[in-house]
């Protein structure tokens, strides 16, 4: 089924149930060749045009289409807007994918490594859910973990996110050099307005983790009032280098370090890895 606009995609879904909105395929048919998806049928919207763009609404927010393109979050115009999003979508794999690769994609298969995953989640994003009758809007973060999931019927249309014109990055660790799957990200943001840090590591569980008790404690490390003094040092460092420690330590508990040979080791390195994207992200966002 190739629907050629929202109401009309929205009306197939509810007509079989058991349907796949699909968009860039790049998640789904590699689930579809592995074999642990069988759809039912399949719902396209590429011809949808006003789910692969973005725009402005009232009270400081973008709306980004569900249908938006990894490189097309990767355009000077879109990163100037949402920095961390465009690095996210700058690094979620080869050109080929990143053409075709969808927000809403990423967002619905839910993939731990899902580049744009964590930095939804510490931008406190929410999703538009579209069914016959009517629309909800849900954080991404319980999207994510299941605790106000997609139902049956429903389409995810728009991706609401609040604009904070404030300090964000995200950054991530892979196996090898270039585009490739993350084996840790941060997403960290500063809100100078609250004078608060939030922060989300990706990739080493099932759902993007919030160290909301280390986002809270170096917070309070901050000097905030020095924030555009010349020379000023915003944050001691060796305070800096405590918040990655207790982000990894948050996000790898001491348990994990000791499991089976091989496995504590892996998560050993794991969590030096995490510790120094926290710190670095840190650092970078007070520049």
């Amino acid at each position: 089924m190739l629907p050629a606009s929202l109401d009309e995609a929205v009306e197939a879904l509810a007509a079989t149930p058991g349907a796949v909105p699909v968009a860039g395929a790049t998640d789904l048919m590699e689930a579809v060749n592995a074999g642990r998806l069988r759809p039912a049928a399949l719902i396209g919207l590429g011809r949808i045009t006003e789910l692969r763009g973005w725009r402005y609404e009232d009270g400081g927010t973008a709306v980004l289409g569900a249908g938006l393109t990894h490189a097309r979050m990767d355009r000077p115009d879109f990163a100037a807007l949402i920095p961390a999003l465009a690095d996210a979508a700058r690094t979620a794999g080869p050109p080929q994918i990143r053409n075709v690769g969808t927000l809403g994609g990423n967002i619905a298969t839910a993939a731990p490594a899902g580049d744009t995953l964590p930095v939804l989640t510490v931008l406190e994003a929410t999703a538009t859910l579209a069914r016959a009758g009517g629309t909800r809007e849900v954080p991404i973060s319980h999207l994510l973990t299941g605790l106000d999931p997609l139902r049956p019927g429903e389409l995810l249309t728009w991706v609401r996110v609040p604009l904070l014109h404030a300090p964000q990055v995200f950054l991530k660790a892979t196996g090898r050099s270039g585009p490739a799957r993350a084996s840790a990200s941060v997403a960290l943001v500063l809100d100078p307005a609250r004078r608060a840090v939030r922060c989300a590591v990706g990739a080493v569980a099932p759902v993007p983790l919030r160290p909301l008790e280390a986002e809270a404690w170096v917070a309070g490390c901050i000097d905030w009032d020095a924030r555009g003094e010349e020379g000023a040092a915003l944050i001691d460092p060796a305070a800096a280098a405590a918040f990655g420690e207790y982000v990894a330590g948050a996000c790898i508990p001491d348990g994990a370090l000791d499991g089976p040979e091989g496995a504590g080791a892996l998560a050993a390195r794991l969590r030096r890895t995490v510790s120094v994207l926290a710190r670095r992200a840190l650092g970078r966002a007070l520049k």
